[in-house]
């Protein structure tokens, strides 16, 4: 129980308090240290993930051949032909004529009005009210294949009480011919998924007594529908055929739209480098890495306001929001103030940009070091000449930029930023770790583990001292309260004599 300045009169809770509070002062030091070291943290982390990000976009970007096998096709007649690249690095052109497009076989069936005595079926009749049912629900189909093969037979069961409509669906779903029941002549019309033909055979075969009996479909495309047939055509004097309107050569793709009239020419193409979405590439490069470098050149060079420090729990109750704001601003400013792991990084993505890939430079494509010192090293497109670059040899100047080397001096000038981005996440990364990384891992980790300790140890000292000014206070108060119930015991003696 605690006595508090009853016998004395003097007011000893704030006396604690006074005294733990001064006790107190080498706690909020540790504290401030721990928060100042989490903001270091986190401002690492936010580093890690720009590089990382950095590190991702230049390989997507340029060192991926995608962004640099982009080609524009100019076709003579784009209503009869169309071509695009897709990711060949070698040039197209040449001419064709187009004899005859691919067409997919069609069947169709008879009509189940008809073959049910005249009465209406619609998708919800059940096939067990279909004339000509007696027990049997398989139906086997077999069509061509995106090769201009036949595939494999495909054999569906179904339930008496299934609808036509289960049929169709059924149909399209698990086979290679696409099934439509028209409700107006009650006729089943088929269509192979695939165009072409098949050899010496046919596209689509339907059996099963199903279809024969009760759809009143069956047989094949040749018979009872229309045959598939290839695409023909003369590509640069050479007579051939697919099985599809859609194909490719060369790594580009062919699409036949139409037959080429009758006494015209045939259609002519040729490809050249899209030279417009190349620059847009290596211009999206330049402008992440200029960002990049004036992002961190900003945190190395941040000031650090040594008189702001992390307020502690009791300051911050005497301050408002605004206050606290504006006073964090400037305690968290230059928590990466002069890295040496980020300082190094700079001068060494800087001086890779200086160097070569071969006997080439940045320079020969019209790329160079902006001469404002305030800059700090930020890359400057001459537009003219890198697109001269770009059009003149597109290969060459996607090998400036991502070529392969055991060492970085002789790769690529993406391929170097990026090794020596990604050496610095790991550096980065020892010290400050990663989102979910144990304290013990890292060495800033280690640095709150051991702090955090500190805190604790500290805490129960300080609760120890305050027991202890309470217990000698209340003794105090205790041995002051017996003086005087002695002194008053003296003076009702004296006052009886």
């Amino acid at each position: 129980m605690r006595i508090s300045g009853l016998a004395s009169g003097l007011d000893t809770e704030k006396m604690v308090t006074d005294l733990m509070n001064a006790h107190r002062i080498p706690l909020d030091k540790i504290t401030q240290k721990k928060q100042y070291l989490e903001w270091q943290l986190d401002d690492y982390r936010t580093t890690n993930r720009q590089l990382f990000d950095f590190s991702k976009k230049t390989f997507d970007t340029m060192i991926l051949s995608t962004s640099f096998s982009a080609k524009t096709v100019n076709i003579s007649s784009p209503n009869d032909v169309a071509i695009r690249n897709m990711g060949s690095t070698s040039d197209f052109s040449g001419s064709i004529k187009v004899d005859q497009l691919a067409k997919n076989a069609t069947l169709i069936g008879k009509s189940l009005h008809v073959e049910n005595g005249g009465s209406k079926v619609t998708t919800s009749t059940k096939i067990e009210d279909l004339e000509g049912f007696a027990g049997e629900k398989i139906m086997k189909i077999q069509s061509i294949d995106k090769e201009g093969k036949m595939g494999e037979v495909k054999e569906l069961k179904f339930n008496a009480t299934d609808t036509l409509d289960t049929v169709i669906k059924r149909i399209n779903n698990e086979t290679d011919v696409n099934a439509f029941y028209d409700e107006f002549t009650g006729q089943i019309a088929m269509t192979a998924k695939n165009s072409g033909e098949v050899k010496d055979g046919h596209e689509i075969i339907i059996s099963g007594k199903l279809a024969e009996n009760v759809l009143k479909i069956d047989g094949n495309s040749f018979v009872n529908g229309t045959a598939g047939q290839n695409a023909k055509f003369v590509f640069n004097g050479l007579e051939t055929e697919r099985s599809s309107n859609t194909f490719q050569i060369n790594n580009f793709e062919v699409t036949l739209k139409q037959v080429t009239a009758e006494g015209a020419p045939p259609v002519t193409f040729s490809s050249a480098p899209d030279t417009n979405k190349i620059f847009d590439s290596v211009t999206k490069f330049v402008d992440e890495y200029n960002k990049l470098i004036e992002d961190l050149n900003k945190q190395i060079r941040e000031p650090k306001y040594r008189d702001f420090q992390p307020l502690s729990a009791a300051q911050k109750k005497d301050m408002t929001d605004k206050d606290i704001e504006m006073w964090e601003e400037k305690a968290k400013s230059g928590t990466l103030r002069n890295d040496s792991t980020i300082s190094s990084m700079l001068t060494q993505m800087r001086t890779a940009l200086m160097g070569t890939v071969g006997s080439d430079t940045l320079k020969s494509l019209g790329i160079t070091t902006s001469k404002d010192y305030l800059a700090n090293g930020k890359l400057v497109i001459n537009e003219e000449e890198l697109k001269k670059a770009i059009s003149d040899d597109p290969n060459k100047v996607h090998e400036m930029f991502s070529k392969d080397g055991a060492t970085v001096a002789e790769q690529g000038f993406a391929r170097k930023l990026r090794t020596i981005v990604d050496k610095t996440q790991t550096s980065i990364a020892q010290r400050a770790g990663k989102v979910g990384d144990v304290n013990d891992t890292f060495s800033l980790g280690r640095s709150l583990k051991e702090m955090n300790n500190q805190i604790e140890r500290f805490e129960d000292r300080l609760k120890m001292m305050e027991t202890r000014y309470w217990k000698q206070f209340s003794a105090m108060e205790t041995a002051i309260n017996r003086a005087n119930s002695q002194s008053a015991s003296l003076m009702n003696a004296f006052s009886n004599n």
